[in-house]
This record gives C-alpha cells, structure tokens and sequence, in this order.
C-alpha cells in the first residue's frame, strides 16, 4: 500500500470525529485507531482476519451497556436514550434543569439531549436526589451512557 494514502488516511482519521479506519486492497488491508494517547497503525494481510459473521455482530444494547457498570443498590442511572449532544439547560441564558442536591420526582426533566437538530426531554424514572452528573453542556453522548445517578429517597 502506498505510503502517501496511508499519510492521507491518518490525516482523514485526525481530523474527523471518527476512532477507526479499515481499508483493504488487494492482500492489503489497513486498520488505522485512535486512541487517548494518538492514532496508531496496523497492517495485516486480509486473509490473516477472516470477516466476522454478520449474526455476532451485534450492538450492546441499552441494558447491556448500564449493567456493564455498577452503583450502589440505592442509586439508579440514567442513561442517554439516544446519541447526540447533552445540554444542562433548555438554552444558555437559563439556569440547569437540575444541578447537584437536586431532588427529583418521577417524569422531571433532567436535561436535553439534541439529535439532529430537535431536542428530546430526559426525564427521571424514579424519585430521589440527583448525586452524580457526568456530562457538561455540549458534551457529546452515546446510547446507554450514564448522564445522572439518582439516589432513592425510598430505603
């Protein structure tokens, strides 16, 4: 593989919201990562990695992703029911929907998050006092990622 379309592919890679790049060519294949630490480089011939089948390709689903991490039995997380991008308030000038101490009731609005230009409402499951905010405002969010930890008023 030509090293100036490899330069080309790390550039692409940098300047684009994307983590990964795969390219085969040929026998050539070419899988470009970015990590926390910089952008990382591999290169393997294709018939090294056979194609996965496409039945255990599968999305971790919203369930899947909240019990990959675990808070205490009287705290319940709330997570993104969508990707896009969070907001604490409904715009700038205002002040946050809820902000740490806050005591929450079933149904409250707890932020925003914004996909493709409409803004869907998160709204609480439970009763109980919001303990933990993980996103700021304009932060950008994925399906099933923790936004809040509620703590149970009921024990």
């Amino acid at each position: 593989m030509d090293i100036r379309k490899v330069k080309k592919l790390i550039e692409l890679l940098e300047e684009s919201e994307l983590t990964e790049i795969e390219i085969s060519e040929g026998e050539e294949s070419i899988r470009l990562s970015r990590s926390n630490n910089g952008t990382q480089v591999y290169s393997v011939p294709t018939q090294a990695i056979p194609p996965a089948p496409l039945s255990t390709v599968a999305e971790p689903s919203l369930d899947d992703r909240a019990a990959s991490v675990s808070f205490p039995a009287d705290q319940v997380s709330v997570v993104s029911p969508m990707v896009g991008t969070y907001y604490a308030s409904p715009n700038p000038d205002t002040p946050a929907y809820v902000k740490l101490g806050t005591e929450v009731s079933v149904g409250d609005t707890l932020c925003v998050i914004e996909a493709m230009k409409i803004f869907n409402p998160v709204d609480t499951e439970s009763a109980g006092i919001v303990c933990k905010i993980f996103k700021h405002s304009g932060d950008p969010v994925e399906f099933g990622e923790p936004l809040f930890l509620i703590e149970s008023l009921s024990s």
